[in-house]
């Protein structure tokens, strides 16, 4: 069971996040390395070249469509495209 006790309470502040719904280095360390991430990701275009999106970053546009429930074409422009954060959600 989680207090909001003063010291607790930094633990939990998001306001130095550009969005509240974007994921904390905590929350990075825990889901970027899971390989199963990686393979469930659409593969980079080229056949082997490295993939050209930053997948932390498609994450932040995920959860902040997911989290303010606004339309796609809302989505704030220093996130992701729509179509490549819409693309990995479905996927």
């Amino acid at each position: 069971m989680c207090m909001w006790t003063p010291e607790n309470r930094p633990k939990y502040d998001r306001s130095k996040l550009r969005y509240p719904s974007d994921l904390t280095d905590e929350d990075w360390s825990i889901i970027g390395p899971v390989d199963r991430l990686g393979r469930s990701t659409p593969d980079a275009k080229g056949g082997g070249n490295k993939r050209a999106v930053d997948v932390r970053a498609v994450l932040d546009g995920v959860m902040y469509n997911l989290s303010t429930s606004c339309q796609w074409a809302a989505l704030p422009k220093d996130l992701p495209p729509r179509s490549t954060a819409d693309d990995y959600l479905r996927r």
